[in-house]
Parts: structure tokens; C-alpha cells; sequence
């Protein structure tokens, strides 16, 4: 028998890319919340740029 799905609070489950909603590879640092793969697709839009 299952129990009902519960929202999660901590750990990997509970952070999601804004985006594409993936948990895998999600940048927190200033509370991003994008996996790297998006990031990298908006980085110079909101901001970031590559120097090297």
C-alpha cells in the first residue's frame, strides 16, 4: 500500500530548477535555483559573463 506523496522540505528532492523543474545539478548560489543546463542558456541574460 503506498502513502500519500509529500512535499519535500529538505535534500535534493526539494529544489527544483525554475525552469525545466529538473533536481539534478541545481545552482543555489544567490538562490539561482537553475540546473547548470539552463543556466547556461540564461547566464548572459540575467547577468553572468564568461571570461574565460
Amino acid at each position: 500500500m503506498r502513502t500519500k506523496a509529500v512535499k519535500r522540505k529538505f535534500g535534493k528532492g526539494g529544489r527544483k530548477c525554475y525552469r525545466c523543474g529538473s533536481s539534478k545539478g541545481v545552482i543555489r548560489k544567490y538562490r539561482l535555483f537553475y540546473c547548470r543546463r539552463c543556466f547556461r542558456e540564461v547566464a548572459q541574460q540575467i547577468g553572468f559573463n564568461k571570461y574565460s
